[in-house]
């Protein structure tokens, strides 16, 4: 009877549960990093020609904001550049106001373009100033005929008295002849100096045959046609006498009319403009101002800050329109993806790994849009700068911040959808 017994209460204490502390433990699932890319990147690829469509507002956003940045740096260093070849070097002089300038008549010496000249860092400087006409003073190619007719028509061009100095600081390029020099000037020749353009409404087509134009009844011989000037444009529309020819027969000029054009060394000057009414007037400087060229780095500081405003707000809009497109196609994800989702909440996967799942799926869309928009907003850059000839300019910082802005904006675009997906209960998910 023992030995059933025994068996009978061995029996009944194998049938007695286990301790909890007995019970074995049941490891946590995981979801590793080589996991998690390798999921993100099987749903990147699962519909490729809508994971492109997606990633294509960031394409357009991230690589505006990367050509924006790149031009925008481009085109201030042709300004700068530009800016100091010929503004830097320009300073204008000119009557003050003052009451005591006005009596005294002529601010400008007979010897202006010489003074200046001695100023260390002028490369050239000229008086000039537009001649005042009496009524009906026409400028024409061909004298008044016999009976008070013209042989030719009158125009009415602006006629500026100059000296030889203001050409040289105006750097013209000529057409044909040559522009007058000291020598005519002293002799008081009367010769001119016109533009093409001038010379085609004067019916003006060549030199060979020594033509005159006619300022009233006054000929000049034209010695020289002018196609551009580098400065002093007004002077492409005007006919150029000399300074001493002009005072013989029109008198003097306005105090306030005449000008001195000045041509200087590169960071020159605003020292130029300093010394210069001390150098024309040593007696009365005070007759005498002079403008210098405002600070280049202020023009281009400027330049910059409106082009970036204006076209990096266009780059802000493309990447809010891309967010929404990757946060739309992730949501659609989500919901195509339920009946996925269910099953793997069923095999242990947690709310946070689902998350992390499709926030790296819109964060790789980002990354991608992101580095496609860098290269092409680069590509942009490079390309206009060879079209123009101009030397492209993009920044370091630019180039690695524009991929992790497009990495940034397809996070912040899956937030959404992803916390949708790892709020899925699994038992609802499974009976759809």
């Amino acid at each position: 009877m023992r030995g059933p017994i025994r068996r009978r209460r061995r029996s009944a204490e194998e049938a007695v549960p286990p301790s909890k502390a007995e019970q074995p433990e049941v490891e946590p699932s995981t979801f590793g990093l080589r996991d998690l890319l390798s999921e993100a990147t099987a749903g990147v690829l699962q519909r490729p020609a809508r994971s492109a469509l997606t990633a294509l507002g960031t394409v357009l956003g991230v690589g505006t904001f990367v050509a924006i940045l790149g031009l925008t740096a481009t085109t201030s260093s042709q300004i700068d550049s530009r800016f100091n070849a010929l503004t830097a070097t320009e300073v204008t002089v000119e009557e003050s106001g003052a009451d005591d300038a006005k009596a005294a008549g002529t601010v400008f010496p007979a010897d202006a373009d010489r003074r200046m000249r001695r100023v260390n860092g002028v490369k050239a400087a000229g008086v000039y100033w537009t001649v005042r006409l009496g009524d009906g003073v026409t400028v024409r190619s061909a004298p008044v005929a016999a009976g008070g007719g013209t042989d030719g028509a009158g125009q009415d061009i602006n006629v500026v008295a100059a000296s030889p100095g203001v050409f040289r600081a105006a750097h013209p390029t000529l057409a044909q002849g040559k522009v007058y020099d000291e020598y005519l000037v002293d002799s008081e020749e009367p010769v001119a100096v016109i533009s093409s353009g001038v010379a085609a409404r004067l019916g003006i087509t060549t030199l060979e045959t020594h033509p005159a134009v006619f300022i009233g009844d006054e000929p000049f011989t034209v010695v020289g046609i002018v196609s551009d000037v580098d400065r002093k444009a007004d002077l492409l529309l005007s006919v150029v006498v000399p300074r001493t020819v002009a005072e013989r027969i029109w008198g003097d000029p306005d105090p306030q009319e005449a000008q001195m054009l000045v041509s200087t060394q590169l960071g020159a000057a605003r020292q130029v403009a300093h010394e210069a009414p001390t150098a024309l007037l040593p007696n009365h400087p005070e007759y005498l101002k002079s403008q210098a060229p405002p600070d280049p780095r202020t023009l281009r500081s400027n330049v910059t800050s409106d082009l970036n405003q204006l076209f990096l707000l266009l780059a802000g809009i493309c990447l809010v329109i891309g967010a929404v497109g990757i946060a739309n196609t992730t949501l659609v994800a989500v919901l195509e993806r339920t009946g996925e989702i269910g099953l793997r909440r069923a095999l242990g996967a947690r709310g946070r790994h689902i998350t992390a799942q499709f926030l790296a799926e819109s964060g790789a869309l980002g990354s991608l849009g992101g580095l496609v928009g860098t290269s092409l907003g680069t590509l942009t850059v490079l390309g206009v700068a060879l079209a123009r000839d101009w030397t492209p300019v993009v920044h370091p910082a630019t180039v690695a911040t524009a991929p992790l802005i497009g990495l940034v904006t397809g996070v912040l675009a899956g937030l959404y959808p992803a916390w949708r997906a790892a709020g899925i209960e699994p038992a609802e998910a499974l009976r759809r």
